[in-house]
């Protein structure tokens, strides 16, 4: 079955869905993305996902390119096209097609919309969350507005690939003062010897996890306390356990940070037990249907 994708108003077969060479997001990375799972054929945290996708537009002055109801109907229409029942969909608004020149084009401009939707098991992230991942920490180059969340994501990249070259799944960034920022593609947590949830605050440092949100909503239901604060690599490493969250690891135990084993090197109680609730918290959006 071929994959299909939604570009700029029509449904493309996935091998020959193309945009345009000046489209300002392969030029400048003039865009914004979200990325959304899809669980039992349901879309999570649908409101959320497009709430935050509306704020970054409007921090980088781009409209939206058709109204919240329209983009849920492409949204589904995606899914179900590509008959993903666990997995994601992928969603890029970008400033749209202009000759390439710096300021923004004539305000006429239409904002260019891709949708693509991909099937993945949730084995694949079960087993990692039963066994516990490994991560690395380095320095955080990237610009201030890490808040929004743009396409421009080479450092991210660079991250990601020096934490698969040292043969581990994440790679966390710290500050100038070796405070943990967040993951290359990820939230970070640590949770301290009494139990308290640690996580750095949602500002300009770091994106805006909708996991992350939940998961606050979560902790709150199983009486665990949470902390919105920095916390050092060293403290990380010291924890009692440590985890990341992301819209499709969900919550996944760190068992081991650079050569440093966290607690007893195996998945803790705590994020087990977040890993657990998440879903009964999160928000489940009308799926598609096979008709």
């Amino acid at each position: 079955m071929s994959r299909i994708a939604y570009v700029n108003g029509r449904y493309v077969r996935h091998a020959e869905a193309a945009v345009h060479v000046e489209d300002r997001g392969y030029q400048f990375a003039d865009g914004v993305y979200e990325v959304c799972e899809i669980r039992d054929g349901f879309l999570t945290d649908e409101r959320r996902h497009i709430d935050r996708l509306i704020r970054s537009l409007a921090e980088l002055r781009i409209r939206m390119p058709m109204s919240r109801a329209a983009l849920g109907v492409v949204l589904r229409e995606v899914v179900r096209r590509n008959h993903v029942r666990d997995g994601l969909v992928y969603l890029q608004i970008t400033r749209g097609v202009a000759p390439r020149n710096h300021p923004f084009p004539s305000p006429e401009t239409e904002p260019a919309l891709v949708v693509t939707a991909k099937s993945v098991p949730r084995s694949v992230h079960d087993h990692s969350a039963e066994t516990g991942i490994a991560v690395i920490t380095l320095p955080d180059n990237r610009w201030d507005r890490v808040d929004i969340k743009t396409v421009g994501l080479l450092p991210n990249v660079l991250a990601k690939q020096a934490a698969r070259d040292a043969g581990v799944y994440e790679a966390w960034l710290y500050d100038a003062d070796g405070n943990v920022t967040e993951g290359s593609s990820t939230n970070a947590w640590i949770v301290t010897a009494d139990g308290t949830l640690v996580t750095r605050p949602a500002e300009h440092g770091i994106l805006r996890g909708i996991t992350r949100t939940v998961l606050m909503e979560v902790a709150a239901r199983l009486g665990v306390k949470v902390e919105e604060r920095k916390f050092s690599v060293e403290e990380a490493k010291r924890a009692r356990e440590a985890f990341i969250t992301g819209a499709t690891t969900i919550v996944t135990p760190v068992v081991k940070i650079d050569d440093q084993v966290i607690g007893n090197g195996a998945p803790g109680s705590v994020a087990t037990a977040l890993r657990k609730a998440f879903h009964d918290s999160a928000e489940r959006a009308p799926r598609w249907s096979h008709g």
